[in-house]
């Protein structure tokens, strides 16, 4: 055991000296490589690294790919036929990017669960949660502006879709959905759009991971007991290890297991998440039959199609508001505020316990989140009916239930385990 979180950095080589006397970047990579983690991180905390990993994977195989593609209306469907039929490796240079996105959603999605779950959102970690969640909101907006650039039925549908939400704003939605566009409607203007922000936003993913790194570095990681780091009466520090070399091999490890299943699904079945239409070029005179976004957009989609015109709720609210707020607007603000929850989530949870090993009734609710968050995938999926609409409309509420209700109200009623004294005394 020693008394110093890791040993300080200290250049050996002249070069090393040298440079670390003008720019210490060696010594804050040496910082990060010896950050004090807890010991007590289970395979929940593998999704960092997975993340890091997709990061790089989409600007690597982005950037090849932006070199070979045209973003042209006339032309953009065919520069995708050619990278698959024509660029040496570039089937598999897409196959990598597409599924690589959807990679990067599973990975996502376990790390806000994990968050969740064992309050990593909570003080004093709350900037690195809120952080977190404007990462999401960049992969999000990527991955819709990617999803547009084949140009296939699907891509042109959804774009005409999801526009048309800032269209329902009242007042200015129709100039705010112009200028988005640019144009009147989906055109060859919005698809160059949607290719500069989809090859820039993954750079500011880059420059927020740094500062979501910056702030896990100043507060420290979370752990399963949800209890702090402390020193000992000697003032050793028992309860964390070096996070190199203990964490990233076994980070690493998990990694290896995951990009094996990744590559299988990549080279045997690399369209398995797509959607057939996306495959017919994109025609304004032709709607599909269903239109729907990506699997990891589905939820939010569900949310978005759950407040029909008929719908006593949305009838109300267009009564009072004088036919402002209508039922896509309705719709609209529903799934922004499904994902705006999620970024109050540190000031909506309010229990004095982080962790969920110790709250037993926020264990019930957690559990009924995630089937709710299946629940809205697949209803995400499904033609819309009265019955897929009925289950939309209560998996939404379920959604927000849980953060707007069942956090806030827990604490107040909700006996909890003890909390062990240490990590070390957690196990």
């Amino acid at each position: 055991m020693s008394r110093l979180p890791h040993p300080p950095y200290v250049p050996k080589s002249p070069a090393a000296k040298w440079l670390h006397s003008r720019l210490p970047i060696l010594g804050a990579a040496h910082a990060t490589l010896m950050i004090p983690t807890p010991r007590n991180l289970n395979w929940m905390w593998i999704w960092g690294m997975v993340l890091l990993f997709c990061l790089l994977l989409q600007i690597v195989t982005g950037v090849v790919l932006a070199m070979h593609y045209t973003p042209h209306a006339d032309l953009a469907f065919d520069s995708i036929e050619r990278i698959m039929r024509d660029v040496n490796g570039g089937f598999f240079l897409r196959y990598l990017h597409a599924n690589g996105a959807s990679l990067f959603f599973v990975a996502i999605y376990a790390h806000i669960a994990r968050g969740i779950y064992y309050g990593s959102a909570k003080a004093p970690r709350e900037v690195i949660w809120v952080i977190g969640t404007m990462m999401y909101l960049m992969l999000m907006a990527a991955a819709f502006t990617g999803y547009v650039l084949p140009w296939g039925q699907m891509s042109y549908w959804a774009a005409t879709v999801i526009t048309g939400l800032f269209g329902a704003i009242p007042w200015v939605g129709s100039d705010l959905q112009a200028w988005i566009l640019g144009g009147p409607s989906v055109g060859n203007a919005t698809l160059n759009r949607f290719f500069v922000l989809h090859f820039m936003l993954p750079f500011v993913t880059v420059a927020l991971a740094g500062l979501h790194i910056w702030a896990v570095h100043t507060t420290g990681n979370n752990n399963p007991a949800g209890v702090e780091p402390r020193l000992d009466a000697g003032g050793l520090h028992r309860d964390t290890l070096p996070f190199w070399p203990w964490f990233v091999i076994k980070d690493l490890l998990a990694l290896v297991v995951i990009l094996v299943l990744f590559f299988a699904v990549t080279a045997f079945a690399p369209n398995a998440l797509g959607h057939p239409e996306n495959y017919v070029p994109a025609n304004p005179l032709v709607t599909p039959g269903h239109i729907q976004p990506e699997w990891y957009f589905l939820p939010f989609y569900a949310i978005l199609r759950a407040f029909t015109p008929d719908l006593w709720l949305v009838q109300g609210v267009e009564f009072v508001t004088f036919g402002a707020v209508d039922a896509t607007l309705f719709g609209a603000l529903a799934m922004f505020g499904s994902i705006a929850v999620l970024v109050a989530l540190p000031w909506l949870d309010r229990s004095p316990v982080r962790s969920g090993r110790y709250r037993p009734l926020f264990r019930v609710a957690f559990a009924v989140l995630v089937a709710d968050f299946g629940l809205l995938m697949w209803c995400g999926a499904q033609t819309p009916t009265p019955l897929v609409a009925a289950l939309s409309l209560g998996g939404t509420a379920l959604w927000f239930g849980f953060f707007l209700i069942a956090l806030p109200l827990l604490p107040r009623i909700e006996r909890t385990r003890p909390l062990p004294d240490s990590i070390e005394a957690a196990g």
